[in-house]
């Protein structure tokens, strides 16, 4: 990820402190700020409070938080998980991380577990970044051959995203926009479409601000005006990340994605997820009403966060006082309206013989 003209990551262990540090995206766009994570309370904490987010992100800093915890006590692994795995309950790759943990640590001596943990995260933060890198290439030749198709009638590709499946929901690179990104590198002239994505703005406040760090065209919308851009053949492809994929294809992503998808389905729009291995929960044979759904703080609904007058952040109701909001974090699109899953392997359709033949790859 460019930040300033610099090479950065969202996460990675600093030797000199023995410390981790974050980028708080909680602060971001307005202002640029590194976090330390120094034990397992502020791993814990940054992601629930979203200092760090988006499902692979989730799971390496879950991965440091482990470090964190056993280097405080190296005898309560057991302990250190559970109080990770309450944080968020949607992001399938968190589960997946802590699986890994226990798996690697469970039987290594305990004077040498705070060791094999530290060695262990920084093996899932980098197999994240060439996960992510490889997820683009795939991802790139589907739209470089879209571009082909289109190059003839219009000057560049329209590319629509939901939420923030960037550099800043990973390590690097990212889910959704690794596709956009490797797009670009290929001489593909681009334009992405983002979504605000309601209540938290993540399109708005992190996608934006990743792509035009990288320079990367694009113009913010608010979530209700994809259907109609793709009516008005404003909008060439859909490209999305996941939090959780049920064997089936069924796709759980940030809120608002299967309006997306029921739209470009209807206007006969390829809509692309993008994904890890990591985010498809092979234990679960359909994903509607069977993926845990976080509900989130209605006061995300009734205020909006941004700068003040003062040029300070803050926050301003925009609701009645007193008003009921609901506020679900996550919807779930049927795999019937996903093209293909764009994973590190290759794309696959989002059927269950494609997706479990993958599984295999995913236990290695």
């Amino acid at each position: 990820m460019i930040v300033n003209g610099k090479n950065r990551q969202s996460i990675w262990y600093d030797a000199s402190g023995d410390e981790v540090l974050i980028i708080d995206q909680t602060r971001l766009p307005h202002e640029f700020k590194v976090l330390s994570l120094v034990n397992l309370e502020s791993a814990c904490a940054a992601i629930q409070s979203m200092q760090v987010r988006g499902a692979p992100l989730i799971g390496v800093t879950a991965a440091y938080g482990v470090y964190l915890g056993l280097r405080e006590d190296p005898d309560s692994l057991d302990r250190i998980c559970r109080a990770l795995a309450a944080t968020r309950p949607t992001a399938v790759n968190l589960q997946w991380a802590l699986q890994r943990c226990r798996d690697r640590l469970a039987s290594a001596p305990l004077d040498r577990r705070v060791e094999h943990a530290l060695a262990l995260a920084q093996d899932i933060e980098q197999e994240d970044v060439a996960i992510c890198e490889a997820m683009g290439e795939h991802g790139a030749d589907l739209l470089e051959q879209l571009w082909q198709r289109k190059s003839q009638d219009q000057d560049h590709l329209n590319i629509l995203t939901h939420c923030n499946a960037g550099s800043l929901a990973t390590v690097d690179w990212g889910t959704a926009l690794s596709v956009v990104y490797k797009t670009v590198q290929r001489g593909v002239p681009v334009h992405v479409w983002v979504d605000e994505t309601r209540p938290r703005n993540q399109g708005a406040a992190l996608t934006c601000w990743e792509l035009g760090q990288a320079a990367v065209p694009h113009t913010l919308i608010v979530d209700n005006a994809g259907g109609h851009l793709m009516q008005q053949g404003q909008v060439d492809v859909c490209v999305v990340g996941s939090d959780r994929t049920a064997r089936n294809g069924d796709v759980c992503n940030k809120i608002g994605t299967y309006l997306k998808a029921l739209a470009a389905y209807d206007n006969g729009i390829p809509f692309y997820v993008a994904l890890p291995l990591s985010s498809i929960d092979f234990s679960l044979e359909s994903g509607l009403n069977r993926i845990p759904i976080e509900e989130r703080d209605s006061d995300e609904v009734t205020e909006v966060a941004g700068i003040m007058p003062d040029g300070l952040p803050g926050r301003v109701r925009t609701a009645p006082p007193g008003v009921r909001a609901g506020n679900p974090g996550f919807d779930v699109t049927p795999a019937r309206l996903v093209t293909a899953l764009i994973t590190e392997r290759g794309a696959v359709k989002a059927e269950t013989e494609a997706i479990s033949a993958l599984q295999g790859a995913a236990d290695r």
